[in-house]
């Protein structure tokens, strides 16, 4: 069994497709498995390190906005994109894939075109609530479509072959939370508040938790992953408390998750996926810049099933946030409420599933 993988550029698109690749590995160990990409994203480097096969397409993306100087650009990119799917097709057609699987970014696109013009099966995985490009222009011809939001269902053609699976996403051990905080040298008997914007970090966030660092550690622990960018800098800026674990990076994500009662993030669809497989409440703030504002759509589904608030990135800052979000972390009641609704919107067995659809649709050749 030959199965393509087409998506990347950033790691929201890879991972799902790692992780069902790995699903198929343990259940198939004798299935060749590769990855397409592009020398830009973050697939270029984690593919080989996993031990892939990574077949390389030049691929351009859409410059996006109405500026004359975008258009003009989109222009070199359509004619890009007809050289990429000639490329896609060669690979398709070389490969000899059963299946091939689109997790989004630039080079999913003409491989999943290439494939289905090539009456080969493909499966989409859609990571967003507001789905992309991609996916609501090749739905119509794929052979099943994922979700991993109901919400996002509504954008696209009505059609039996749409389902919702989830989003492959990291599983954590669950670890005891005296134990967890220990880990981090923070206080066992305190709440504590969770903080991380990605392994670049968020400067908004950043910026608005060092402004109200004092209100914070007043009452409880802080974990903060600050992201590389920003760390140096904020660690100039601070004091050492014993209420405060400070990083660019948490390795034991594991651990952190464990050790936190509520968790202050982007709504990116890995993250989401992250906090209802493990329960856990959350303040959501939605990178205001993201393609489609996919991240409102993102959060919009948690806040609707009660499982998170959402504070607008400009907007956090303020003092009426914080107290917000330090009312919410000193409430374990609501906490609770929110935690056991972000389980119901758990898809834990994502990976596995989507794994058994493309095994299915390879034995329907």
């Amino acid at each position: 069994m030959r199965i393509l993988f087409a998506g990347g550029g950033t790691g929201g698109h890879l991972y799902p497709g790692i992780a069902m690749a790995a699903e198929l590995r343990k259940m198939l160990p004798n299935a060749e498995i590769s990855f397409a990409g592009t020398t830009s994203g973050i697939e270029a480097t984690e593919v080989p390190r996993l031990g892939y096969k990574l077949h390389l397409i030049a691929v351009k993306g859409l410059k996006r906005g109405r500026f004359f100087t975008n258009i003009v650009a989109n222009l070199g990119v359509l004619a890009d994109f007809v050289a990429a799917l000639g490329r896609a097709i060669a690979l398709v057609h070389r490969e000899d894939s059963d299946v091939v699987v689109g997790t989004g970014g630039f080079v999913s696109a003409p491989l999943l075109l290439a494939a289905q013009l090539m009456r080969k099966k493909t499966l989409v995985q859609e990571q967003n609530a507001f789905p992309g490009v991609t996916t609501k222009l090749l739905a119509v011809l794929a052979s099943e479509v994922h979700l991993s939001f109901e919400e996002a269902r509504r954008f696209l053609p009505k059609t039996r072959r749409i389902f919702v699976s989830g989003n492959p996403a990291r599983l954590f051990e669950g670890e005891d939370v005296t134990q967890a905080r220990a880990r981090f040298g923070l206080l066992e008997e305190r709440p504590t508040l969770l903080v991380f914007g990605g392994s670049r970090g968020a400067r908004s966030i950043n910026n608005a938790v060092r402004q109200h660092l004092g209100e914070i550690t007043a009452s409880a622990n802080l974990l903060w992953q600050t992201g590389s960018l920003d760390y140096e800098r904020i660690k100039g800026q601070i004091l050492p408390s014993p209420y405060l674990w400070i990083a660019p990076y948490i390795k034991d994500m594991g651990a952190a998750y464990s050790a936190a009662d509520l968790v202050l993030c982007r709504a990116g669809a890995s993250s989401i996926a992250e906090l209802t497989n493990l329960g856990k409440p959350s303040v959501l703030i939605p990178y205001p810049y993201a393609t489609g504002d996919h991240q409102r759509h993102n959060a919009r589904a948690l806040v609707t099933g009660g499982a998170a608030l959402v504070v607008e990135d400009d907007s956090l800052g303020e003092d009426g946030s914080i107290k917000k979000i330090l009312a919410l972390l000193n409430n374990p009641g609501k906490l609770r409420n929110m935690g056991e609704a972000a389980r119901q919107l758990a898809y834990p067995d994502a990976a596995c599933q989507l794994a058994l659809r493309i095994i299915a649709l390879a034995q329907q050749h």
